[in-house]
């Protein structure tokens, strides 16, 4: 049952809105001016708010402001001295609707209840960014991973470029991913490139985008990735597989703040926050000739590198522990627990492929296993098909 709140100095409307409200089987609760509506907002939660405008001691648009920062329930401002001016200033303050004296009932009804479907849109989307913000979760208490995990605080609200370091598995996209949401960008777009997935002859249109007609295949205008993230960011995996030429035009964006699409001539202006991540030595491939020192540079202002998870052993036991519960939970399975001989198995496997790795062999344990994982399992299941 919804719940809503009337903040209304006259008795009488809130009697009103409280008989018509409840007919409509809404739970509600009342206010009788701004001082004690704020308050009720702050001890409560309600599904949506009705408020006069016009009220001694604090008024509605004052009301408004502090509902903005305490809740996320949709604010109706209803008035009988409203104007134009003010149903602007509400709705830019963040109302969602103005509705003046004598209120129309039919209306009042149907605002509360777009109201509350959007009420309910938010707490669905909370839930969802919830959960997929758990699927980034940094698993460890090691003081390398401790140690990035202070660096991504330091470093993730502002706008500076970062490099990530590390071999395949380790968790890169991870680091990045915790850097975009601890940014004041997290509500903007989050590009990823793989830029190792993508054939050297495309990569520049995958980025930059292409005009009509720039190619053969080039049917209509494509808007490129580095468009599409404005205002974000984006993040440019595997970086060191990238083309000579695909490298000048992002050092130019990095340098320049603009982009010209593929077949085309305007520039376009971009504000994108560009986070890169390699498993390759840099230094090597510039030695080469096969990446720009430049672009290196300017990549590099924040460099962070992930450790190999045979240099964070004590991460192991916790990684199997939170690998397992996934699995099971995922398979409809029953958690199985490890037995010490099989952690410290585990804990002396080279693991070349990772963190990843670790995932995978985990996943095949809690399907093969019964009850318990022991050391025989791992012997069985895992040193002989991995090493």
């Amino acid at each position: 049952m919804a719940k809503i709140l009337i903040i209304d100095d006259e008795r009488s409307i809130r009697n009103t809105l409280k008989d018509i409200l409840g007919y409509e089987k809404y739970k509600v609760d009342e206010a009788e001016n701004g001082l004690d509506g704020v308050d009720k907002i702050r001890n409560n939660k309600y599904d949506a708010i009705l408020c006069d405008i016009k009220m001694p001691q604090m008024d509605g648009i004052e009301v408004l402001e502090k509902a903005m920062i305490l809740t996320d329930a949709p604010v109706i401002m209803i008035s009988g001295h409203g104007n134009i001016e003010t149903a602007v200033e509400a709705i830019k303050k963040g109302a969602f609707d103005f509705i003046a004296k004598p209120l129309d009932l039919n209306r009042l009804l149907i605002t509360i209840r777009n109201a509350l479907d959007k009420s309910n849109l938010i707490s669905e989307t909370k839930k969802l960014k919830k959960q997929v913000s758990k699927n980034w979760e940094m698993i460890g208490e090691s003081e390398a991973l401790n140690s990035i995990r202070d660096m991504i605080d330091r470093v993730a609200p502002t706008d500076a470029r970062v490099l990530i370091t590390g071999e395949n598995g380790t968790g890169k996209e991870l680091v990045a991913r915790q850097l975009f949401e601890k940014s004041k960008r997290s509500h903007a777009p989050f590009i990823e490139v793989n830029c190792a997935a993508i054939p050297s002859e495309l990569i520049e249109s995958q980025l930059f985008g292409h005009e009509k007609g720039s190619f053969t295949s080039a049917i209509k205008m494509r808007k490129g990735d580095f468009e599409q993230a404005h205002g974000g960011t984006i993040f440019l995996d595997e970086i060191g597989d990238m083309s000579l030429s695909a490298q000048a035009k992002v050092l130019r964006a990095l340098q320049e703040n603009k982009i010209t699409r593929v077949g085309g001539e305007k520039d376009i202006a971009v504000d994108v926050r560009v986070l890169a991540a390699t498993n390759k030595n840099l230094k090597e491939l510039i030695a080469s000739g096969k990446f720009r020192e430049d672009l290196y540079h300017r990549l590099s202002v924040i460099l962070i590198h992930v450790p190999a998870l045979r240099e964070r052993k004590d991460d192991i036991p916790i990684l199997t522990e939170h690998f397992m519960q996934q699995t099971c939970e995922n398979n409809g399975k029953p958690v199985l627990p490890f037995e010490e001989k099989a952690i410290e198995q585990l804990k002396e496997m080279p693991w070349t492929g990772n963190i990843r790795e670790l995932r995978n062999v985990v996943e095949r344990l809690a399907i093969l296993c019964d009850n318990q994982i022991t050391g025989e399992d791992v012997e069985k299941f895992v040193q002989p098909l991995n090493y």
